[in-house]
């Protein structure tokens, strides 16, 4: 019925407008039609006129003269200049006037400005607002003009929608989330007892923690409609915008009751008030108050749910976090090992993996990655088995995904001298050896001396287990660790370069984190000397040094020691294990890449450069022939699927009565045969 209605519309609309510009028309061309009672003449005719005494009265105006005949009623007009007329008033009109030959009217001629003159501009100005007013009343265009509305979109629960199911790694934060799952279904229950569910969640987490992901689960799960709405959308440079979207959300989230609102980047408006910009009256503060007004405003158990997500909650106001508007706080980790398995094979369910892939075997080696990592890591892995052809991700895919997503992609074509393939070499050697040799640091995973992203090359180390805390050694061989590249280079090349700027970057940070926060100077003592208060629009524009400037000096000072004392011990761990360190980087040398177990038998001289490099050359030439082999069945299947999908298209031909498609098939035989 609406859409009929709309279309009625849309049909008279349409004919107004033609008859509309049909009136227009009509109207510029009477216009344009001179008038059969008036001409206008030259000026040298108009005296002709006038000195023969054919003017029975004249009438004369500042812009023109018109004169009347005396045998018709045709008025004769010309506009004269100034000097023109004077002349026409002294030599001929005066003496005319005096002699009584000639009559002066003293009526002002006909106007101009008729009404059938100024008809064409009404018309104008009459069509252009009534198309102004069409367009607006259609539902496309009338959005312009809206801006008061908000922007959410509406997601509502069917059997495609997101549960706990497909949810993993994150088992407490589901557990937290199912108490509002429970009350969205049964509010009675808590209504018997009198309890008060919280009105607001706030989902706190790192980027890419699956914040978003478990607000939609949770509106799947409870089966309510889904507002999902981000807080810079609330925001406008037009004052009062955001306080009139943050009323229209609510307004429409309770005729949709019960329902959840989620809020994404919740920061970006509700920062904490009093910044001392735009004063107290700024519009994102006026958004902010009425945020703040709708989430304490609502009935007890009305079934409304507001999730937000935030990666920065020491910025938002203390108003929004106090009870009664955001009542509980979830945090979004990061998931363990046995979180990012089962990540893992959540995401690689639908896909073709090769036998040797395991998802425990990739849960140890990705510590760190939140499940967009992991998910972008799968999603790379295929992309790089299709650039091969290949019908199954292998391991090496993964492999290499994760290097790509941590580094970089490759840069093969990229020309190196000989002397910069040796200085990285010994550079990337270094930081191997040391990582090796020094007592409880992590296993070295892979070295390359391939160029990736902005480095010449690079050593992965993977812990073998999630790592939440540190400690104060370890951070010690961590910085000798990130020194052994510039040990190595002056040991071995009597010359150091800028390719460890990035290393000494590192190791200068973590000793002054060491020192000024955690407190692991001996001579300083246990005295944390940084500040906890972080800079951001809203609290403080500078950091303020908490310290006196003889510690600022004394800091400096135990900084320096600590990385002159690493810096000894780095090189006499290199200077210690120098045949093994010739080995490596001999290794890379000619190989460019060495996988942990062959930077292991290099480091205890199970193998040599040349073995290392025979094995290489031989797994080489495998990969090629499965490669060759599987480009093959890739060929084939993508022949099959496209006369599959051509013959289902033949299949949804139209038929029509009396025709018929004939198809020949030609085949080719040894001896051609005669046609039929």
């Amino acid at each position: 019925m609406n859409n009929n209605g709309r279309g009625r519309r849309s049909t008279i609309g349409t004919y107004l407008i033609i008859a509309l510009i049909a009136l227009m028309l009509s109207g510029v061309i009477r216009a344009m039609t001179p008038d059969a009672n008036s001409k206008e003449v030259k000026f040298s005719e108009f005296s002709q006129h006038l000195e023969k005494g054919e003017f029975k009265s004249i009438n004369i105006t500042e812009r023109k003269l018109t004169g009347t005949k005396k045998t018709d009623e045709i008025e004769y007009t010309y506009a004269p200049s100034g000097l023109e007329i004077n002349w026409l008033e002294e030599k001929i009109l005066f003496p005319m006037l005096e002699e009584k030959k000639i009559e002066l009217d003293s009526k002002p001629p006909k106007s101009e400005y008729s009404l059938l003159n100024i008809l064409p501009t009404l018309l104008m100005l009459a069509a252009m607002g009534f198309l102004f007013y069409f367009m607006m009343s259609q539902g496309g265009n009338r959005q312009a003009f809206q801006f008061g509305k908000n922007r959410a979109r509406l997601y509502k629960s069917d059997d495609k929608s997101i549960t706990f199911k497909d949810v993993a790694g994150l088992e407490e934060e589901k557990v937290e989330l199912s108490e509002i799952v429970d009350f969205l279904k049964n509010p009675a229950k808590y209504n018997k007892l009198g309890a008060r569910i919280p009105k607001g969640v706030l989902l706190v987490g790192q980027p890419g923690t699956g914040k978003t992901y478990i607000s939609k689960a949770t509106a799947g799960e409870a089966g309510v409609p889904f507002f999902t709405i981000s807080g810079s959308d609330f925001v406008e440079m037009f004052v009062g915008v955001g306080a009139s979207r943050v009323r229209d959300l609510f307004g429409e989230a309770k005729r949709n009751a019960p329902c959840i609102v989620f809020i994404d980047e919740i920061d970006a408006v509700g920062r904490r008030r009093g910044a001392g910009l735009g004063g107290g009256n700024d519009e994102r503060e006026q958004t902010l108050n009425q945020l703040l007004v709708e989430m304490d405003g609502f009935d007890a158990n009305l079934g409304i749910i507001i999730l937000a997500a935030t990666n920065r909650p020491d910025v938002l106001d203390p108003a929004l976090l106090r009870p009664g508007r955001f009542d509980r706080q979830v945090v979004i980790g990061m998931p363990d090992i046995k979180g990012r398995e089962e990540i893992f094979k959540l995401y690689t369910k639908n896909k073709p993996l090769d036998d040797d892939v395991s998802p425990e075997i990739l849960a140890k080696r990705t510590p760190g990655f939140s499940p967009a990592d992991i998910e972008n890591l799968i999603n790379e892995a295929a992309l790089l088995t299709a650039r091969r052809n290949g019908t199954k991700i292998r391991m090496d895919e993964i492999e290499e995904a994760t290097t790509k997503v941590m580094a970089g992609p490759q840069k093969k074509s990229r020309v190196i001298s000989e002397a910069e393939k040796k200085l990285t070499a010994y550079h990337e050697a270094g930081h191997a050896i040391v990582m090796r040799a020094t007592p409880d640091a992590d296993p070295v995973h892979q070295i390359t001396i391939i160029p990736r992203g902005m480095a010449g090359g690079f050593t992965m180390w993977l812990p073998e287990e999630d790592r939440f805390f540190e400690t104060r050694g370890h951070m010690v061989n961590t910085i000798k660790h990130l020194l052994g590249g510039r040990v190595a280079e002056e040991l071995k090349l009597e010359d150091i370069s800028t390719g460890a700027s990035n290393d000494l970057e590192r190791a200068t940070a973590i000793a002054r984190e060491m020192i000024t926060r955690y407190g692991f100077s001996e001579k300083l003592g246990p005295v944390s000397f940084s500040s906890n208060d972080e800079v951001f629009l809203g609290r403080d524009f500078s950091t303020r040094q908490n310290y006196s400037d003889e510690i600022a000096a004394e800091v400096d000072r135990e900084i320096r020691r600590m990385l002159e004392e690493c810096y000894a011990e780095t090189k006499k761990i290199l200077q210690d294990n120098d045949e093994a360190f010739e080995r490596v980087a001999q290794a890379l040398l000619l190989v460019e890449t060495l996988d942990g177990d062959q930077f292991e038998r290099l480091f205890t001289g199970e193998a040599d450069p040349e073995t290392i490099k025979e094995e290489v050359d031989s797994e080489n030439k495998r990969i090629a022939r499965m490669n060759k082999k599987e480009a093959a069945e890739t060929a084939k299947f993508i022949e099959e699927e496209e006369k599959k999908d051509m013959l289902d298209k033949m299949d949804n031909l139209p038929e029509e009565k009396g025709m018929g498609i004939d198809i020949k098939v030609n085949v080719k035989d040894d001896e051609p045969k005669d046609a039929e």
